[in-house]
């Protein structure tokens, strides 16, 4: 396992001046996309300038599987950091937060946080682990603006439309899909971002799923987004590197026009900001469509949280600074930092001057009925090799009926850890 250690460039210069009055220091992990890295920049900043005696020592950590495995190794060997940055929903609950986190539900900050999001980071306990850390965020489709001009294509509110609009990507000699699977996370997008329009059509479908009553394999519907994953590989629509190509790649592909789309979570609009930010203009979004365009709308992720270690040697110290982060002065320094979603502490708005593709994805969020929470925080399972099973998928090596059984399978035995009734 190989960890990147590193000091922010920005924490350090603050640091320098100031380190040797410095009382304590709080480790912190966080992963490597540059929205975390922007937010905690913005944060830890204005938080050392009031508290000169406080500076951090930060890590940065892999995403996907490599990154759950990180958390969950350094949480069982007793070295975590101090904080730590990590998903809310299920893959929190996997963590077994009630023995591994402190409890924040005493902060000052919980009050001005939104419901929605303390209910993804309470416990078994009914205890609150976490605070936000970043905006909500869609998963959809990515497009370039250009090329939907020159080939005068609107955004689909079907998923029919949308195979049309790449049919005549590709007769125009452009790649219609950025796939990357050198990430391998990358690849859940089209299963797990289709999940407003089965929410759409089986309401019951999460509970039904969390008490073994419905599955992916044997619920058409469900079965659908595995269908929609074969379906554009068998198309040829992808880059011809895409089993190598890295998320990096797919978001530089769709600012830049390389490809038409790319699958993927609101939170790549950091990734344009910060490496192609006279690309970010071209850059549009839109929801997976569905089989209804009436009832087109978003599946929506809630933020990650920043979390403190149970085990921490500087608990209340770090409670301090997470209480902080979750004020609405620390939320609106984030907001103006990475202005690609919206947050979910009260009075906390995005600047005015918002980049065209997060203008795209807030109406979903405006519209009753048109955003729908993603699965794993509606329900507590979400089963751990997903992202190597939609891989085989696109790469054509499993069908689609195939991978979603096999899913299934790997669901059980996640239901089973967690001890949850009628598995």
């Amino acid at each position: 396992m190989r960890m990147m250690k590193c000091v922010l460039a920005a924490i350090s210069m603050s640091l320098a001046a100031g380190v040797a009055h410095a009382d304590v220091t709080l480790s912190v992990l966080i992963d490597t996309n540059p929205e975390s890295i922007a937010s905690f920049d913005a944060v830890s900043k204005a938080y050392m300038e009031k508290h000169p005696d406080v500076s951090f020592d930060v890590e940065q950590r892999a995403g996907g599987s490599e990154g759950d495995n990180i958390i969950k190794t350094r949480l069982a060997t007793g070295e975590m950091a101090d904080i730590f940055q990590y998903n809310s929903g299920s893959l929190f609950q996997a963590l077994k937060p009630e023995r591994t986190m402190a409890d924040l539900s005493d902060l000052a900050s919980e009050a001005g946080i939104l419901d929605s999001f303390k209910k993804v980071v309470t416990g078994p306990d009914g205890h609150v682990r976490g605070i936000p850390f970043g905006p909500a965020m869609g998963g959809g489709i990515f497009y370039n603006r250009k090329i939907y001009a020159e080939l005068g294509l609107t955004p689909p509110k079907t998923w029919a439309d949308f195979m049309a609009n790449n049919q005549k990507i590709k007769a125009a000699g452009k790649v219609a899909i950025a796939q990357t699977y050198g990430t391998t996370w990358t690849s859940q997008l089209f299963v797990l971002a289709d999940f407003h329009n089965v929410q759409a059509e089986i309401p019951d479908f999460a509970a039904n799923y969390t008490a073994n009553k419905q599955k992916y394999a044997n619920t058409p519907t469900a079965l659908r987004g595995f269908e929609h994953l074969e379906e554009v590989a068998k198309g040829g629509f992808f880059n011809a590197d895409f089993g190598a190509a890295t998320f990096d790649d797919g978001m530089r592909m769709v600012a830049t026009g390389e490809a038409a789309h790319y699958p993927n979570l609101t939170f790549g609009i950091g990734n344009i900001q910060q490496n192609f930010p006279d690309n970010l203009k071209d850059l549009g979004f839109f929801a997976l469509p569905g089989t209804d365009a009436a009832k087109n709308g978003l599946t929506v992720w809630m933020p990650a949280a920043l979390y403190v270690s149970a085990k921490s040697e500087h608990v209340e110290e770090a409670k301090k600074f997470v209480d902080w982060v979750g004020s609405k002065e620390a939320c609106e320094l984030m907001a103006k930092a990475v202005p690609s979603g919206p947050y979910l502490v009260k009075g906390c708005e995005l600047p005015k001057d918002i980049p065209p593709v997060v203008a795209d994805m807030l109406p979903y969020f405006e519209t009753d009925g048109h955003a729908t929470p993603a699965l794993e925080f509606l329900s507590p399972i979400k089963g751990p090799a997903l992202e190597q099973i939609t891989v085989e998928v696109g790469t054509g090596i499993r069908s689609a009926k195939d991978a979603a059984a096999l899913y299934d399978q790997d669901v059980e035995k996640q239901a089973k850890q967690l001890g949850l009734p009628n598995w």
